[in-house]
């Protein structure tokens, strides 16, 4: 099984990294090949809105350091996309990256019952951090993303939440939320 993870931190270290290490650790203990892309090293942009995808190629059409992170999407069979919570909702990396996966979809996707251009079965784990601990604020965000990621091809998506993690890698130290990216990881591939 491929597992694909997309860091969105600027923190190479920080917490949504840390819970994304420990869900890959898991999987590659579980016998599953991972890729990781610390998304901001790489130089890309997010949807210019051309339409390219829908009416000239299957695949999005512009040349960055995101071409090859779009393709390692594609074939994956489970993708994580790990950010903290910068200014109330996911990093502009991982913003870019859900932006440019609209290229997934076929052409006639508002109409078409089967709009994404994925092989089915895919997996998605979204992992999201916060220094904020109180858990009602920023509660909206898997859940207003979470329909887009289904239907562009992640059918089946799991949640992975840590709030009130400021220091850098300090989740390493919760045991619960440790315990829930290993528990996902093994649900997942299982």
């Amino acid at each position: 099984m491929k597992v694909t993870c997309l860091l969105g931190s600027p923190r190479e270290k920080g917490n949504s990294a840390v819970l994304a290490g420990k869900f890959c650790e898991t999987a590659e203990n579980l016998g599953a090949s991972v890729r990781t892309f610390n998304l901001n090293n790489l130089n890309f942009r997010g949807c210019q809105g051309c339409m390219a995808c829908k009416t000239k190629s299957d695949k999005c059409v512009i040349k960055d350091d995101l071409e090859a992170v779009l393709e390692a999407a594609r074939e994956t069979d489970v993708l994580v996309l790990a950010s903290p919570i910068y200014m109330g909702d996911v990093t502009c990396t991982i913003r870019a990256f859900i932006e440019r996966s609209y290229s997934y979809f076929v052409p006639d996707f508002f109409t078409n019952p089967n709009p994404s251009r994925l092989k089915p079965g895919k997996k998605l784990v979204f992992i999201q951090t916060q220094g904020q601990p109180n858990e009602k604020l920023f509660a909206d965000i898997f859940p207003r993303t979470e329909p887009f990621l289904k239907r562009v091809g992640f059918p089946e998506c799991h949640f992975i939440r840590a709030c009130g993690v400021r220091k850098l890698g300090e989740v390493a130290d919760r045991e619960a939320e440790m315990k829930l990216a290993e528990e996902t990881a093994r649900k997942v591939l299982g």
